[in-house]
Order: C-alpha cells, then sequence, then structure tokens
C-alpha cells in the first residue's frame, strides 16, 4: 500500500514537471520572436583597428525573425551617453541570399533609435541594420546593444543583448588627432602623397605617445649594458698590452673576433644558441648582455690606445720615484688616459645606443619593433620617421658635447685656455718656502712632480740691496 502511493506520488510530479517545462518553452518561445545574430562596429581610430567613443563610426546590427513570427519595428539601445543623432540608417531585409525589397523609416532619439517598417517581415528571414555616423559613450568599454522590437499582433518584447563591442574611451590624445583631422591646412598637408605617408602630423603625434615605451627599453638597455661594457674594455685594454703572451693572446682573439664580426649575427648567436643549450634568459636582460660584450671590445681598444698614447717618460719619472707598474698604472696613466678618451667614448655610447634597433629582429620590444608593429597596423611610414625624432633626442646633444669636449682638449694641449693667476706678494710677511717631505707616499711624489709645470709659483725677490743694484 504504501509503495503503490509513493508511485502515484512519484507520476504527479513527473506530471507537474512536465506542465511546468512545456510552459516554460512556450512562453520562451513567444518572449523572443527576434534573434539578436551580431552587433559589430567599425573601426575609427586614425591609422588603428579600434573602435572610439564619441567618434562617428558605423553601427551593424542583424537579427533572424523567429518561426511563426512578424517583426514590424524594432528599437536599438545603447547606454548613456551614445548619439545617434545625424545618423543614416541602410535597411536590408534578406531571405536567404535574396533581397526583400521592405522599406522602412528610422528615428533616432538620443542614444535609442527607432526602425519602423511599412511592412512586417515574416518569419526566417534576415533584418539588417548599418547605422552610419552613431557614436558611441566616451568613456567606452565593453557595450552590448538591446532594445526591444514589436511584432504584428502589437506585443512589444525586448531584444537579446548582443555580445559587447569593445570602445576604447576617448582620451586627450585623440581629442587632439580629431582636432588635427578639422583643420585645412593639416588637409592639404596630408594630401601630398610624400608629406602624408612619412609625415603625417597626426600620426606623429600618436606615435610620440605610442613609441615612447619602447624608447625607455633602449635606454634601460643601453644605459645598463655601458658600465659593464667600459669594466670589461679596461680590462681586455690591460691584458692585451700584458707582458705576458697567453694573456695578450687571449685578449687579442677576444677583441679581434667581436670586432670582426657583425653585431646582428652576434646577437642571432645568443638569442637562438642559448635557448638550445636550455639556457634561458629574459630577452632584456639578454639584449644587455649582447649589448656589453660587443661594446667592450671597441672600448679595449679605444683605452689601449689612450694609453699607449701617453708619452714612456712618464712611466720612467714614476719607476724613478719608487712606484711598481700597478702604482703608475692606476695613478698617473689611466688619470691621462680617461680624459683623452671621454670623445672617443661618448661617440662609441652613441653607436652603441642605435645599435640597439637590432634587438629589434629578435622580439626585444624596444622602439623599432613598436615602430615597426605601428606602421604594419598604419600602412604609414610615420612611425619610422616618429622613432628617428626619438633617437635624435638623445644623439644630437651627445655629439654636441663631444665637439666642445674635443675643442676643449686641442685647445689645452696647444697651450691655451684660461692661465693659473700669480700669487700676490707680501714682502713684509714673505717667509722661508717650506720644505717638501720626502717621506710622502710615492705616488703622491709622483703626481705632484708630474704637476708642478701647472702650478702658479710665488715670485721670490731678494729685497737686500735692491736700492744698490736700482
Amino acid at each position: 500500500m504504501r509503495k503503490r502511493l509513493i508511485a502515484e506520488r512519484a507520476r504527479s510530479f513527473s506530471a507537474l514537471l512536465a506542465i511546468v517545462f512545456a510552459l516554460f518553452f512556450a512562453l520562451s518561445g513567444n518572449a523572443y520572436a527576434l534573434t539578436t545574430d551580431k552587433a559589430t562596429a567599425r573601426p575609427n581610430e586614425d591609422g588603428g583597428k579600434g573602435v572610439i567613443g564619441n567618434m562617428a563610426t558605423r553601427l551593424t546590427w542583424q537579427g533572424t525573425v523567429d518561426e511563426g513570427e512578424v517583426v514590424t519595428s524594432v528599437v536599438l539601445s545603447l547606454p548613456e551617453g551614445a548619439d545617434f543623432s545625424d545618423t543614416s540608417t541602410k535597411i536590408t531585409v534578406l531571405d536567404g541570399l535574396d533581397r526583400t525589397p521592405i522599406k522602412g523609416e528610422a528615428i533616432p532619439a538620443g542614444n535609442n533609435i527607432e526602425i519602423k517598417m511599412e511592412e512586417g517581415i515574416p518569419e526566417g528571414y534576415l533584418l539588417r541594420l548599418e547605422i552610419e555616423g552613431m557614436k558611441f559613450p566616451a568613456e567606452g568599454g565593453d557595450i552590448a546593444v538591446g532594445g526591444s522590437y514589436t511584432t504584428e499582433d502589437g506585443q512589444s518584447l525586448e531584444l537579446v543583448p548582443s555580445k559587447p563591442i569593445k570602445v576604447i574611451q576617448n582620451t586627450w590624445l585623440q581629442q587632439q588627432v580629431n582636432a588635427l583631422n578639422e583643420m585645412e591646412w593639416v588637409k592639404v598637408w596630408n594630401s601630398s602623397p610624400f608629406l602624408g605617408m612619412f609625415f603625417k602630423p597626426q600620426l606623429i603625434l600618436t606615435s610620440l605617445f605610442s613609441l615612447f615605451p619602447g624608447w625607455l627599453v633602449c635606454l634601460g638597455i643601453v644605459f645598463a649594458a655601458y658600465p659593464f661594457a667600459i669594466i670589461l674594455g679596461l680590462i681586455f685594454a690591460l691584458m692585451k698590452i700584458s707582458q705576458h703572451k697567453i694573456v695578450r693572446a687571449i685578449a687579442i682573439i677576444y677583441i679581434n673576433t667581436l670586432r670582426g664580426t657583425p653585431l646582428f649575427l652576434q646577437i642571432y648567436i645568443m638569442f637562438f644558441g642559448l635557448p638550445m643549450m636550455h639556457i634561458n634568459i629574459d630577452n632584456n636582460v639578454l639584449g644587455v648582455i649582447v649589448m656589453a660584450i660587443n661594446s667592450s671590445a671597441y672600448l679595449a681598444e679605444i683605452f689601449r690606445a689612450g694609453i699607449e698614447s701617453i708619452p714612456t717618460g712618464q712611466h720612467e719619472a714614476a719607476a724613478s720615484l719608487g712606484m711598481g707598474r700597478l702604482q703608475t698604472m692606476v695613478w698617473i696613466i689611466l688619470p691621462q688616459t680617461i680624459r683623452r678618451v671621454i670623445p672617443t667614448v661618448t661617440s662609441d655610447f652613441i653607436t652603441a645606443f642605435k645599435d640597439t634597433s637590432l634587438l629589434s629582429s629578435v622580439g626585444v620590444m624596444e622602439l623599432m619593433m613598436f615602430s615597426k608593429n605601428l606602421t604594419s597596423v598604419t600602412g604609414n611610414m610615420t612611425p619610422y620617421v616618429t622613432a628617428a625624432i626619438f633617437y635624435l633626442i638623445v644623439t644630437l646633444p651627445l655629439i654636441k658635447i663631444v665637439t666642445i669636449i674635443e675643442r676643449n682638449i686641442a685647445r689645452s694641449e696647444r697651450g691655451g685656455g684660461p692661465r693659473p693667476k700669480a700669487a700676490k706678494i707680501d714682502f713684509e710677511s714673505q717667509s722661508e718656502p717650506e720644505i717638501e717631505d720626502i717621506t710622502a707616499e710615492p705616488q703622491a711624489q709622483a703626481f705632484s712632480s708630474l704637476m708642478s709645470p701647472f702650478r702658479a709659483h710665488t715670485l721670490d725677490l731678494n729685497l737686500e740691496g735692491g736700492n744698490d743694484a736700482r
């Protein structure tokens, strides 16, 4: 008896559940008589593929009328801030691939637009709306197209929202680009094929902001690499002038190999060879390593030439004071060498900074890689010209500095430049000259002896018998 009661209740529950599902599907069929297929927007970014808010674009929406339904009007709705005013709407009704001549009227109203058809759209037909000149909200975001529609029997039903359209926020930069687009001189400038292809003002402005991160990467790589390059270069310069043959041979092989092969080849060997050995290093760090090693070979020759340009007499003078070879190099030779090689080292730094562009071939996101990506998107050469501006921002001031340093060094070697002032003579308080302390450190004695020709000396006059001599 109990089992029979349980079975009857189970059958009653199953029947009730079936009725609920039937009502649900029935209501669902009536609720969605028009299925949204898709909604897209035409890119309006200057030279890009993005959709920017508060800028005119074309919105394309299409939907299919469900079985047993006839649709007479559609209202498309966007969030607050969108604008459908001053738009033109193209209405297309398709039965498969065949067009159906159904006319309609578009009535814009702020962020909504209503399309009324003169006759209903039957079941299975596709409705496509192309709204030219509409604007999405300026703040951008993921925006879905919603709204409502009306069936032939007068029912007003909610439209299923479309998949979101990604809209870019209208920034200050984009507003400036829009202002340039409206200027007459810009239109005349861009009408020239050459100027429009290489010096488009709108793209120069956007490229300055887009390429800036790549420029910072270039500066970071060269500023991180060059201190290591200087240290390595100085070490190999000293090794090359060493008295030991094996040490000299190692330095010669290192320097000649790096100077005799292209930097491009060295980059490829490092970036593709190390991963084959299961050595994985971050691209930016590896770029610093390659640039440091390559520059060190050139700096080694610069330092070697600077060291050998110091007269041998200074070595002999230091040796006569009891200074060893290392002391002479550290305290006497290297300070003078650094002063002489500053212009050449600065020129090599400029070359290293420009050579960072080769790292773009292996995927380092530096200035040239940013330029290449932007050029491929825009189909215009202006980003490359903008990249040249970034390089010149660094190289031109450095070239000017090198010129000034070289001029000052040449003038000082010719005996020009400011001369030391003679000390004032105080005849009343003149004292006996100080006797040099012979117990001073050898390097201090050597430095004092070598610098003595450049000091100002007090004039020592013998006052006794001065009147007789006169």
